[in-house]
């Protein structure tokens, strides 16, 4: 009795809640139970914050206007048929000081902080609720949250999501997947090593010195694809009808057969099954000085398979647009980190990520 009385209670309670919810949604995008709001600043950061009011009127935040600075063009994006009014940062002063504003977003740049100053200043002479959306870096945050430190309360601007509980779940989920992996293709790459060892002459296995994380060096291991076994720091990139490239690594390399032993670094700890891909120590140098935020990808560790290689962005970097690519889509992966997202490009691997155009 008591097992089916709390059955029925958890069940009516989430009925009620999902009810509730979805009545005050409908009410909100039929204009009831809203509320007013006012965006202060003509910039980027404002303009998408109207677009994010606009996608989502179950919020019932209606945007009357956005105002800027004293001086300031208005904003490009807003076009004369939203219904959106533009003017002067006093325009919406007067309309808080009214009443007519229940909530107000100051979206300005870090370096108008004496404008904000004063802006929260005036404002406390209302009764509209305030919040602070500074344009500080734009896109280029990685991964933030405020932290206490004592009395003090901080922003972290790059930072690594997988920490506390979720480093446990990510070690988890690689020892899991690489352990599973390596009883199945155990065979796999004995058969492997035995190709390596008949066709070329060298060792089968090979090691070489990539940044992983935090940009510590790790030693990557995979199977010899190569005549030679460049670890230095004057490294060449194979390109396709590379001559050093065996024919027996050519088919590993096109297959993505030969990262295989890289398991056996998920295994240690110094690699995960997702993540950006390690590059080689030469190209990480190289690399670092040209394209802003390179070294950010180190903020997890490196991967055998990855955001980027799912997405086409794998193989020989000869362009440095192909680079920004990469690492565009490696930084990516970062701010959405999750267990989810690490299931979905594991099954995308499996569909598509062993073989691809750029692989060779």
């Amino acid at each position: 009795a008591v097992g089916t009385w709390f059955s029925l209670t958890l069940l009516s309670l989430g009925l009620w809640r999902y009810a509730l919810r979805r009545g005050l949604f409908y009410l909100r995008r039929h204009d009831h139970n809203t509320r007013s709001a006012a965006i202060l600043g003509s910039n980027d950061t404002a303009l998408k914050l109207a677009a994010d009011f606009e996608r989502n009127p179950q919020l019932g935040i209606r945007l009357q206007g956005i105002y800027r600075l004293p001086g300031h063009d208005d904003l490009p994006g807003i076009s004369a048929t939203q219904d959106i009014e533009t003017g002067e940062l006093e325009q919406a002063l007067v309309a808080a000081r009214e009443g007519r504003l229940d909530l107000i977003y100051i979206a300005l740049p870090i370096s108008e902080a004496k404008h904000i100053g004063q802006l929260l200043a005036a404002l406390a002479d209302t009764t509209a609720t305030v919040f602070l959306l500074p344009d500080i870096f734009g896109s280029s945050l990685l991964r933030t949250r405020w932290q206490r430190v004592g009395s003090s309360v901080v922003l972290s601007i790059y930072d690594s999501p997988i920490q506390g509980i979720n480093s446990w779940l990510k070690r988890l989920e690689d020892l899991v997947v690489s352990s599973f992996a390596l009883i199945l293709l155990s065979p796999l790459m004995l058969l492997i090593a035995l190709g390596v060892k008949l066709t070329s002459p060298g060792p089968v296995l090979f090691k070489q010195r990539r940044y992983g994380l935090n940009g510590l060096t790790i030693d990557v291991w995979k199977f010899r694809s190569m005549t030679c076994t460049d670890n230095g720091m004057d490294i060449r990139q194979a390109s396709r009808n590379d001559a050093r490239v065996t024919p027996f690594g050519r088919f590993l390399r096109c297959t993505s057969l030969d990262e295989l032993p890289q398991l056996f670094n998920v295994l240690s700890g110094s690699m995960s099954i997702v993540g950006p891909r390690p590059h080689a120590v030469a190209h990480n140098e190289q690399y670092r000085t040209i394209v802003s935020g390179y070294m950010l990808r180190h903020k997890v560790k490196p991967g055998i398979t990855g955001w980027a290689q799912i997405n086409g962005w794998r193989g020989e970097t000869d362009t440095l647009d192909k680079m920004h690519k990469r690492i565009e889509h490696d930084l990516d992966y970062i701010r959405n980190w999750s267990i989810p997202l690490d299931i979905y490009i594991l099954c995308l691997t499996l569909v598509r990520g062993f073989v691809g155009k750029n692989a060779y």
